[in-house]
């Protein structure tokens, strides 16, 4: 491997050459790729847009991540500034680097969207978006091309699949029981979490937000049934609220949870309190203060 990321280097310290004058888009454009952008994006679609498109893609979302920090954790790559200390680390990164979830991430988020919105300017701004993100974490020095380009293939595989297997899945699911459903949806996530390496922190996140999502969503199609349209000043406010509550959760529990061990399990109940509110507690409040009307 040692002359592909020396190549590897050379490509960043290329791309480098045009620091600090390109520091800000590219900044922003792998902010979009960040835990922080999809907290904001996905419950935005959920709530305010296309709550069944925003099920699915959140599902999809969370099992890329897993499988992303798994795969992070197996090959045990590092990132360009830690192989050479020519590359500066424009931004922090931590754990390994192959395959790179911001290019996982992109890909599999923005094509799914592209799949589902058949606008012209949603194709446009997914093919930007999927290859600015990547683009940006070489420039920053975090990632080597070759961990794009592992990024890019996991991504495509799991979007293929998804797109190929998801609808099936869902109608079978429909048709089970609430016993099946919430078995499923706790025992998958667990499954997964068992499977991790113990060292990937950030499965831990992943399958805990969808065991709290999964629950959510299976509560809410059953006794809730909010409608993800109508107004869009309560749009709006539901966004605002819902937003501010599941940060709330994520920074309010991890001070209260600082000081508790052991650390793994307060982290997958903050992630799943969190999920838990985006799936079901959110739209039951919505409804509740007539943000929302049922379907």
């Amino acid at each position: 491997m040692t002359p592909i990321l020396d190549w590897g280097v050379r490509v960043v310290l290329w791309f480098q050459r045009f620091h600090p004058a390109l520091d800000l888009p590219f900044k922003a454009l792998t902010f979009l790729g960040e835990e922080e952008a999809f907290m904001l994006l996905l419950p935005l679609l959920y709530w305010c847009l296309e709550r069944r498109t925003g099920i699915r893609l959140t599902v999809l979302y969370l099992f890329s991540a897993w499988f992303n920090a798994v795969a992070k954790a197996l090959g045990g790559q590092p990132r360009p500034f830690q192989y050479d200390a020519r590359v500066q680390a424009i931004v922090e990164a931590t754990g390994y680097g192959l395959p790179s979830g911001h290019t996982q991430s992109a890909t599999v988020l923005w094509g799914y969207l592209a799949t589902q919105f058949r606008q012209k300017w949603v194709r446009i701004l997914a093919v930007i978006l999927i290859i600015g993100i990547p683009l940006s974490r070489v420039y920053l020095g975090v990632h080597f091309p070759t961990d794009l380009l592992g990024g890019y293939v996991i991504g495509a595989v799991l979007l293929w699949m998804y797109l190929r297997w998801e609808p099936g899945a869902e109608e079978w699911l429909k048709a089970k029981g609430l016993a099946w459903q919430l078995a499923l949806v706790l025992v998958v996530p667990t499954v997964l979490a068992l499977l991790s390496p113990a060292n990937a922190q950030d499965t831990i996140s992943a399958t805990a937000t969808l065991v709290g999502m999964g629950v959510g969503f299976v509560f809410e199609g059953r006794w809730v049934r909010f409608d993800s349209g109508g107004e869009w000043a309560k749009r709006g406010m539901r966004f605002m609220l819902g937003v501010a509550v599941i940060f709330a959760l994520r920074f309010g529990l991890k001070a209260a949870f600082a000081a508790l061990q052991p650390e793994p399990v307060f982290r997958f109940v903050r992630y799943a309190a969190m999920g838990l509110w985006g799936g079901l507690g959110a739209p039951w409040a919505f409804v509740r203060l007539r943000l929302a009307e049922t379907r």
